[in-house]
């Protein structure tokens, strides 16, 4: 099997662009490089551009007439600039990736997995969320994956394609192999926070320690980016309905107190941890249910969360060398 990968050069497509490989799946790259690199995509056929451009993805399945299905990665996904910038995130999440999927399907091909967010869901009393709980987007990031998702559902429903809506909240971590990882070398969420903290001695502190928890702390749900690729892999190859919506995550989730555990396991100084009242914006958090995940495509996380520690900072290593050559590609 031959598979576009859009945002194929990202965190995440490109490790999903690895684990293809890895599994007898052949990777073509569609990225504009706007935030993925260079060096994550040149392992393979890639093109650089614009998922919208009908004339480049003609080019592509020209170029590759045996690509039968598309992993839709590319978008943008910075919450706080979604807000500041929402047409812009409407126009590049949605409009875009109709003309996407109106190019792709008008050349027969017919299968679309999109890696969307479980931002959009309003949590359950418990904190959890499964694919029948309530959606209710908060920013325009979540709202356009959301729209995305009707998008798709629609088509599907009308017989254009056949689409997977894979939705997952906090991917950490980098490829077991160290081919790939995160791009950014300072990380604005937790665990980047703690990992500098490890590293200058200064203490982390933990804002908001009153929800009503197991412990108190915020609750997230931190999932491997390889056990994410792999359940891409797994949707490719599974025989499924003409659109589904499948939930990814650990089934648990983590608090911020057991995440900064997690970073003492992983590197065998505990943190120094602090705590604080909640800032504003705070809320408790969610994490996902994966019943169905383990039910139609038999899958579940294989790493911990002290695992995806480990990988991110044996990544974070080797991270100012991968630049360097980044450098050298533009």
């Amino acid at each position: 099997m031959k598979v576009l990968i859009t945002g194929g050069a990202g965190f995440i497509g490109s490790t999903v662009a690895s684990c293809c490989a890895d599994n007898g799946i052949t990777p073509v790259i569609l990225d504009d490089y706007s935030t993925g690199l260079r060096v994550f995509a040149e392992r393979f056929d890639h093109y650089e551009g614009d998922i919208a451009d009908r004339g480049l993805l003609d080019r592509i399945i020209d170029d590759h007439p045996e690509i039968e299905a598309v992993i839709h990665c590319a978008a943008k996904i910075v919450v706080p600039e979604s807000v500041e910038k929402p047409l812009m995130y409407y126009d590049n999440n949605v409009g875009r990736a109709i003309s996407l999927i109106d190019a792709l399907s008008a050349r027969g091909i017919g299968k679309f997995l999109l890696s969307s967010t479980a931002a959009m869901y309003e949590p359950d009393p418990d904190f959890m969320v499964s694919e029948t709980s309530t959606v209710n987007p908060t920013s325009p990031y979540a709202a356009s994956k959301w729209m995305l998702e009707r998008v798709l559902a629609d088509a599907a429903a009308a017989g254009a394609i056949r689409a997977i809506a894979l939705r997952y909240f906090n991917p950490i971590g980098a490829d077991p192999q160290l081919r790939t990882g995160l791009q950014n070398p300072a990380p604005s969420h937790a665990l980047g926070k703690m990992i500098t903290a490890h590293e200058t001695g200064q203490p982390f502190t933990v804002t908001g320690v009153d929800w009503p928890t197991r412990d108190g702390s915020g609750l997230r749900d931190y999932i491997h980016v390889w056990d994410l690729a792999r359940a891409h892999v797994l949707a490719l190859n599974a025989e499924l309905a003409d659109y589904e919506v499948i939930n990814l995550g650990t089934g648990t989730g983590t608090t911020v107190f057991e995440l900064a555990e997690a970073v003492g396991e992983a590197t065998g100084s505990p943190l120094d941890v602090r705590t604080a009242p909640p800032r504003n914006g705070d809320v408790a958090g969610s994490a996902a249910r994966t019943d169905k995940a383990a039910e139609v495509l038999g899958w579940d996380v294989e790493y911990t969360v002290a695992d995806g520690v480990r990988h991110s900072l044996a990544w974070a290593e080797k991270l100012p060398e991968v630049l360097r050559r980044e450098g050298t590609r533009k």
